[in-house]
């Protein structure tokens, strides 16, 4: 049976040429394809052939093998690893290219207003976030794909634009950049997405006007984020557990050198980020069963 770690090296570029996905552009380092994961026009899903790493810059997502077989089969870690270490074929279906100009975007921002949906709000809730927190940081963000209107959790950037959720859809709005809150403090946390800074700030609400966050909303971020991290005497890391949130720790550790880096990703060991093990955290509680506490007796003097 194959171990996890052999079943992450298992090449993706020849896992995508076995499904037919070629890459438009190639060189002995990285290719460049059509996402797999949604239509578009013009190639944006990188393959790292070194460091057997994939990203989508459309999506703001990306990791391991694994990650991506989750995600084209819409299945869970354990049924991924089944399947990749079975060497299972299953047919994959290639988005086609849009058949809009590339000048025409496809995702337009309407308004901003403050978060109210009880959709939006109610899909925060179900991630383990305080209505408080969410309200406080996040916005209702609605815009328009394809002449048809919708609305998402928006989670805005220091370049202003946002990145968007909502239980079935995640996505931006350009362009693509890190989130900063600076409350002059010498301790930063630092996140790969605002799932997880909500999650953090659920968990320890008083933690909020007295510590500065960085969240980098893709780890690809992570040298756009180095000047506010840097002025920082203690940095504490929360990045996924995962190849990509390792690496990105080890950058970190490497380019803030004058600073304290301490990787909490031990935290959550055995989730894949910080939001996950929270809801699996708040499950728990929810689960046990309420004891009713005993009555006391009346004892005579």
């Amino acid at each position: 049976m194959k171990t996890i770690q052999s079943i992450k090296h298992l090449p993706i570029r020849t896992y995508l040429a076995e499904r037919g996905l070629r890459p438009t552009k190639d060189n002995p380092r990285y290719g460049l394809y059509l996402s797999p994961l949604r239509k578009e026009h013009t190639p944006s899903f990188k393959v790292d052939y070194v460091q057997n790493l994939w990203y989508d810059f459309g999506l703001g997502a990306g990791g391991s093998i694994i990650d991506l077989v989750m995600r084209l089969e819409r299945c869970d870690f354990a049924q991924a690893l089944r399947l990749l270490g079975s060497g299972e074929r299953t047919p994959m279906v290639v988005p086609e290219p849009l058949s809009v100009p590339p000048t025409v975007p496809a995702l337009r921002m309407l308004s901003d207003i403050p978060l109210r949906h009880p959709a939006l709000v109610g899909y925060l809730s179900s991630r383990g976030i305080d209505p408080a927190i969410a309200s406080a940081c996040c916005r209702e963000v609605h815009y328009a794909v394809g002449g048809r209107n919708y609305f998402a959790v928006g989670f805005r950037n220091d370049a202003g634009g946002w990145e968007l959720r909502s239980e079935r859809f995640k996505g931006c709005v350009s362009p693509k950049h890190i989130t900063t809150i600076d409350n002059r403090s010498d301790t930063v946390v630092a996140f790969e997405g605002f799932m997880d800074v909500l999650s953090y700030l659920s968990m320890k609400p008083d933690e909020w006007p007295h510590i500065d966050v960085a969240v980098l909303n893709s780890v690809v971020h992570l040298p756009k984020a180095i000047p506010f991290l840097e002025r920082h005497a203690t940095i504490h890391a929360f990045f996924d557990n995962d190849e990509a949130g390792r690496k990105a720790t080890a950058d970190l550790k490497r380019l803030c050198s004058n600073s304290s880096v301490i990787d909490r990703s031990h935290l959550y060991r055995g989730h894949k980020d910080l939001n996950e093990y929270w809801q699996a955290k708040q499950h728990r509680q929810q689960s046990r069963p309420h004891i009713a506490p005993k009555r006391k007796r009346n004892m005579k003097m």
